[in-house]
């Protein structure tokens, strides 16, 4: 099976070894996105839900790049740092998706790159 690397620079370059997303097939696989704006690569200031549309804005640019929407997203990973911004993370996710909703899962963890409140990574399949 062949796989093609998926790269913008309307998102965050990665800012270690590993690529924006992969694709193998019609499965694309995003790397995690934290909040970073990609003209500066500094982190977005402002609170989470500044922070989780930077990231699903992220998303946006890669799914694109990949040649394919966030409505063709299958599941969604979701690590926050701090589980009482669960609310305000959730209502911004409604801003970016429709029914039939992706599978996610959210989770707390104890910190991200770059002081990032929140980090988001997906699988999409296009066709």
């Amino acid at each position: 099976m062949s796989r093609s690397i998926v790269s913008t620079p309307q998102a965050p370059a990665a800012i270690g070894p590993y690529s924006q997303a992969v694709r193998v097939g019609d499965t694309v696989y995003f790397s995690g996105q934290i909040p970073l704006d990609p003209a500066t690569g500094n982190l977005v200031e402002g609170d989470i839900a500044a922070q989780t549309r930077r990231v699903f804005d992220n998303l946006v640019a890669v799914a694109q790049a990949a040649g394919g929407s966030l409505a063709q997203v299958v599941r969604v990973g979701i690590y926050v740092t701090d589980l009482a911004n669960f609310a305000a993370v959730n209502a911004v996710m409604g801003e970016y998706f429709q029914q039939p909703y992706p599978a996610r899962s959210t989770i707390e963890v104890s910190a991200l790159p770059k002081g990032a409140q929140v980090e988001v990574d997906a699988i999409m399949v296009l066709g």
